[in-house]
């Protein structure tokens, strides 16, 4: 009898992870960590741009290289790692690239030529490849439907605060001290993250590692394509994303120079802007809960426009207050998107979500460089030509997603939370 209850005990499935236990507090806390060090190492050249551009001798466009390079890889990478994930196992594979992304920023400070620093921004793109997908899989995978919601609120708000506190820390102490010395401050900072990640975070249980066939691989990458809703929020995806980015990544250009002329430090607290990030990725996530992805995904693409359309303005106020209005509209977009991708994939959730991504940093990649060009060509008229085309293509897709048919509940592979 003991026996037969044991199989059947072994036969059952794990229950997922539970909003408010510990486990899920554990989970959260890991996660969130993760996100941090992932957007802080990955994002955390983007002030340091126009120091690039004086130290080494570069334009804007060829400076930017230093962000594009990391993101153009780990886009590339995301798709190879949701396949590894599979094999490994989510938690080893993520647990190691953020060790590998700690050690390589601290190379990357004392790098001494752009050569290298630019080689060593790729290895870096590379292996913070391990995390996003994996990360968004895993939530989808692990946590029961009414905590899924606020569990990637929280993690696209680790996103945020990460992206902040990396641009903000690297813009300040590069200002005081060095670049060199600012980034291997941050490494440090990550290597700590990846112990804290290990030592929290619950073994999977719902995505145990598997070696599918040779077959496997090539109709998993096929799969997302053959849902129109999902194709359409990679698209989403690269337009957003590029809009951020190019704001973002010229905004310190324009803000150094005549006649604002402030200091690289002062120009880095632009970056606290992204607790607007943090504050709207979780409060849209459940209004889309309340009215449907679809009525409110557009409406967060035209904030964005609205806070671009700010940003002409010359007051030094009205610009912060465009970047703070562009930057809640994105996240806001960012955070539906993303989970309406974990949603809608029936099966491959970790290459549906790796597609996402892929397209997402494709996107900072492309039209960030695009952006440089066009700062050297035509200042920051040119940089919002190319942002504000990005966003108006973004508007498009997204009022096309709202005559996307839903999926049947049944079909489904997870039920969706009432608060998402």
């Amino acid at each position: 009898m003991v026996a037969g209850e044991a199989g059947a005990r072994e036969g059952a499935e794990p229950p997922r992870i539970a909003r408010g236990t510990a486990a899920f507090w554990r989970a959260n806390v890991a996660l969130f960590a993760s996100a941090f060090s992932v957007f802080a190492l990955l994002y955390s050249v983007q002030p340091l741009l126009p120091v690039f551009a004086a130290e080494f001798g570069l334009d804007a466009g060829a400076s930017s290289l230093a962000l594009s390079v990391s993101t153009g890889v780990l886009a590339v990478a995301m798709l190879v790692a949701s396949f590894v994930a599979d094999r490994w196992g989510r938690k080893p594979l993520m647990a190691v690239s953020l060790l590998v992304a700690a050690a390589l920023g601290l190379a990357i400070a004392v790098m001494p030529g752009w050569d290298g620093i630019l080689a060593l921004r790729a290895l870096l793109g590379l292996s913070l490849a391990g995390v996003p997908a994996v990360a968004m899989a895993y939530l989808a995978e692990e946590m029961e439907a009414d905590g899924f919601g606020f569990s990637m609120g929280l993690y696209i708000g680790g996103n945020a605060i990460g992206g902040m506190t990396g641009r903000l820390l690297v813009g300040v102490l590069a200002d005081y001290t060095s670049w060199r010395f600012a980034l291997g401050a941050l490494s440090v900072v990550a290597l700590a993250n990846a112990a804290l990640f290990w030592w929290l975070l619950p073994a999977a249980r719902h995505s145990p590692a598997r070696r599918p066939g040779p077959p496997a691989p090539l109709r998993a990458l096929v799969r997302p394509f053959r849902d129109p809703g999902l194709a359409l929020l990679f698209v989403e995806a690269f337009l957003i994303m590029g809009a951020f980015v190019t704001l973002y990544n010229y905004a310190s250009f324009r803000l150094l120079a005549e006649p604002y002329g402030l200091s690289q430090a002062a120009v880095s607290l632009i970056f606290i802007l992204y607790l607007c990030g943090t504050g709207s990725s979780a409060w849209i996530g459940a209004l889309a809960g309340r009215l449907g992805r679809r009525k409110v995904l557009w409406l967060m693409v035209v904030v964005m426009a609205a806070g671009l359309a700010l940003t002409w303005l010359p007051p030094l106020p009205v610009i912060v207050a465009g970047i703070a209005v562009f930057t809640f509209g994105f996240f806001g977009a960012h955070s539906i998107a993303s989970a309406w991708v974990g949603r809608r994939a029936r099966e491959g959730r970790a290459q549906a979500t790796a597609f996402y991504l892929f397209f997402y940093y494709l996107g900072s990649s492309v039209v960030g460089t695009a952006g440089g060009y066009a700062w050297t060509w035509a200042g920051w008229a040119g940089v919002t030509l190319v942002s504000g085309a990005a966003i108006l293509a973004a508007l498009a897709v997204a009022l096309r997603l709202v005559f996307v048919p839903p999926l049947p509940i049944a079909e489904a592979p997870v039920a969706p939370p009432p608060s998402l």
